[in-house]
């Protein structure tokens, strides 16, 4: 069987390599961002991956892309943008900006993909709202709230929330990595590698 992956924000950073490790996986991808020069670039010499203009903040335009795509088998939702400074310093327009793309980005995409994996009773979820802020914690209590409702119906649901500094593809082992542990552990944590202690030769 086919399988597809729905990856959002796949123009840069984790959703670009996200797709692009899918595809080399034989997956058929398809990679949604706002930018469509990006998203070129990540589907430059990758055949079975599938390119749409989609802001995931705007639901209707989401919804489009699910009618166009068929049953998605995974979803790697890493669209989401960082606040510009301290939370007490941004102004309400900006921080609505940003609950917006993040907070009800990450809703409009489960609700376009989850009701699907349900009734077929599997799929594999990953929310990737970023390290901290105001907007990860919400959705990492969204798929907390999304476990408690809908946990023992086959659907592995991961909220993925990488220490600060992080590589994208240590974020990405720990997301293949999930997949082996138990479905209750929803939260995904990476870190970066720390260098080995230098050894110290004692002079002879």
């Amino acid at each position: 069987m086919r399988r597809t992956a729905l990856v959002t924000g796949a123009a840069h950073g984790l959703g670009a390599m996200a797709a692009r490790r899918l595809a080399a996986a034989a997956w058929d991808v398809v990679a949604v961002d706002v930018d469509e020069v990006g998203l070129a670039k990540t589907s430059l010499r990758s055949p079975n991956m599938h390119v749409r203009a989609c802001d995931v903040a705007d639901g209707g335009a989401v919804a489009e892309v699910l009618a166009m795509t068929g049953p998605v088998h995974r979803v790697v939702h890493a669209a989401a943008i960082a606040p510009a400074g301290p939370v007490l310093e941004q102004a309400a327009g900006e921080i609505e900006h940003v609950l917006r793309t993040n907070v009800i980005g990450a809703i409009h995409v489960v609700q376009a993909t989850l009701p699907g994996m349900l009734e077929r009773g599997a799929g594999e979820l990953f929310l990737c709202p970023g390290a901290a802020g105001p907007s990860a914690a919400a959705v990492a209590a969204y798929t907390d709230a999304l476990w408690a409702e809908q946990g023992d119906r086959g659907v592995l649901l991961r909220c993925v929330r990488p220490d600060d500094g992080t590589p994208h593809r240590l974020v990405l082992d720990a997301m293949d990595r999930s997949l082996a542990r138990p479905a209750a552990h929803v939260h995904v944590r990476a870190r970066p590698t720390r260098r080995p202690p230098a050894m110290i030769f004692a002079p002879r």
